[in-house]
């Protein structure tokens, strides 16, 4: 039939037109080519009035088939006009990055700070920063260290090349954060003599700290944090409850403390400080020997500390701790590091698990 071959040649030339427009405008004029008023389809379809009454049931079912091929064509190319569109200001976004950057945290030293920091603050103690480069005056003479000790010495601390000071003697990194103690100290008394009030000090001092050391539980460059309480009526049992009350804080219930005599410099009586290895649960591994790791020592100032830091040692007590950052991060609950040089060993596949 004349008519049926006049549709299928409406349809062919509609969806050839459609797959080669170049944009949703000349999709828009091939659509009022074949369906506006005037289309091509349009008055193929007036036409079928004038058809034989048995024909035009077919024919129009034809028409309709055809009518509906042309308006899926043409919304399918639109919507692909529309998707390449949207693609194209996604590729010319300039703000966006070609790769994007991995999310980084904080180092798992600069997490210990934190958490320490905050345990400490919220029994009363300030957080204090002082010099890592040191006069022989903070880090020895003053702490009560004789002049041929052996921490003194050129093989135990890195001293720095520089012409010494008259009176605080010479200069070097700074072997521990012992020396805060005496800074601390020292502003507290000028204080007292401008405002004439009892000293009392709960000071935190976290630094970097220096020494010539390098093996599975030590490195040159390490963390201390140190701890100093000045006061009236101060008593070991003081020291006792902080230590005490750091480890439940920090390492958990499960983990053991205890604390042994020793002798340190600056303080007396002295103690070391040890919580049961989290590495081998107190059997005795690579980094504790013996199933115990010191973190560090503590004990009652020393009264000569504090004559010569110009308080009365009468009329003033103290106690002192100071502990290793990484040493004491090393045995937190779950982490099971046996080798403390890791943490600057720029892995980023151990890094990346913290």
């Amino acid at each position: 039939m004349l008519m049926e071959q006049e549709l299928m040649t409406i349809k062919n030339n509609a969806v050839s037109l459609i797959l080669d427009a170049g944009s949703e405008k000349e999709l828009q004029e091939i659509k009022l080519q074949f369906l506006g008023k005037s289309g091509a389809l349009t008055v193929a379809l007036k036409e079928i009035t004038k058809l034989p009454q048995e024909s035009r049931p077919e024919i129009g079912k034809l028409a309709n088939e055809v009518k509906k091929i042309i308006e899926e064509s043409i919304e399918n190319a639109t919507q692909n006009f529309k998707s390449k569109k949207i693609e194209k200001i996604k590729k010319i976004d300039v703000t966006e990055p070609g790769i994007r950057p991995a999310l980084g945290h904080l180092h798992l030293v600069t997490q210990a700070i934190e958490e320490i920091t905050t345990i400490f603050e919220k029994i009363g103690f300030t957080r204090v920063s002082y010099p890592e480069i040191e006069y022989d005056w903070y880090a020895f003479e003053a702490l009560n260290f004789p002049e041929n000790h052996p921490a003194r010495d050129d093989w135990e601390t890195f001293f720095i090349d520089q012409t010494p000071d008259p009176k605080k003697g010479p200069i070097l990194l700074t072997p521990h954060t012992s020396s805060g103690q005496i800074r601390e100290m020292e502003k507290q008394v000028a204080l007292q003599k401008q405002h004439g009030n009892d000293i009392s000090i709960r000071m935190l001092n976290i630094a970097k700290t220096y020494r010539r050391q390098s093996d599975a539980s030590h490195v040159p460059m390490f963390h201390q944090f140190e701890t100093l309480v000045v006061g009236k009526d101060i008593s070991i049992t003081h020291l006792k409850g902080v230590l005490d009350y750091f480890v439940k804080s920090y390492f958990g219930e499960s983990r053991k403390s205890r604390i042994r005599p020793y002798h340190f410099q600056f303080t007396e009586p002295s103690f070391e400080t040890d919580v049961s290895c989290g590495v081998c649960n107190g059997k005795g591994c690579k980094l504790c020997k013996e199933g115990w790791l010191e973190l560090g020592g503590a004990g009652m100032v020393h009264p000569n500390v504090l004559q010569n830091c110009g308080l009365d040692p009468k009329k003033y007590k103290g106690f002192a701790s100071g502990w290793g950052v990484e040493r004491v991060l090393t045995m937190k609950e779950g982490l099971k590091l046996d080798d403390i040089r890791m943490l600057y060993s720029n892995n980023i596949e151990f890094l990346e698990q913290f």
